[in-house]
């Protein structure tokens, strides 16, 4: 069962979905693959939904099984790209759907644009948030170790040119929680998330930095002309 979700559209046609209580992984994905369908037979608008999920682990599409360390929190298949991660409670998770047909199919320039969105929300709150060639994510100097640490992270699937699945970042999520797995199959860096960093914020303030990001990376659709 999916929780209630307040709505709205932006002024390029998006829809915002922002639920208002954490969703079954189970439920999120049956409501993306019908979404997906949807906007790729013309019957709705491109969607943002914006959740947070109850403690999880998926796995991606090149998860390996010796990376699940401690199944202590329920598992599922999510067949999108990547690895095993984690979704629980203090995380953003933002699931995107639009249609790459009337974007540009250029799946890699997709990727970059969920990467310029999440740095851009980062920077809202003074954390530089930058790639890594060769792995997947958004990465920030841990003060506490002075390495590096994965702050949020990027599965896509892209079905007919129609996206979904997408992005999270860790705001304040329990960070031992991501003990059971190898996050996205990295081992020598660890997982850290706004609060760990020093700043304070709540789910609902990340929630709206993303969308007062989402313009300056997404608002402009390519003329088909």
């Amino acid at each position: 069962m999916i929780p209630p979700a307040s709505t709205h559209h932006d002024a390029f046609g998006v829809e915002w979905r922002i639920s208002d209580a954490p969703v079954p992984y189970p439920a999120a994905l049956a409501a993306q693959e019908a979404r997906v369908a949807a906007i790729r037979a013309g019957e709705a608008p491109e969607l943002v939904w914006l959740l947070e999920h109850p403690p999880t682990y998926t796995a991606g599409t090149s998860a390996r099984p010796e990376d699940l360390v401690d199944a202590r929190f329920p598992t599922f298949s999510a067949g999108r790209g990547g690895q095993w991660t984690y979704h629980g409670p203090g995380q953003v998770t933002g699931y995107v759907m639009l249609d790459l047909n009337r974007r540009g199919k250029d799946i890699r320039a997709y990727v970059r644009q969920l990467e310029e969105w999440l740095i851009r929300t980062l920077w809202r709150f003074n954390v530089r948030g930058e790639r890594r060639d060769g792995r997947v994510g958004i990465w920030v100097v841990d003060p506490a170790t002075g390495g590096e640490a994965k702050i949020a992270a990027l599965g896509v699937r892209v079905t007919r040119w129609v996206t979904w699945h997408g992005v999270s970042l860790n705001v304040e999520p329990e960070l031992s929680h991501f003990g059971g797995i190898v996050p996205c199959g990295i081992s020598e860096h660890g997982v850290t998330s706004l609060a760990a960093l020093g700043v304070v914020a709540t789910v609902e303030e990340v929630q709206a930095a993303m969308m007062g990001e989402w313009a300056a990376v997404f608002g402009q659709i390519p003329s088909s002309g």
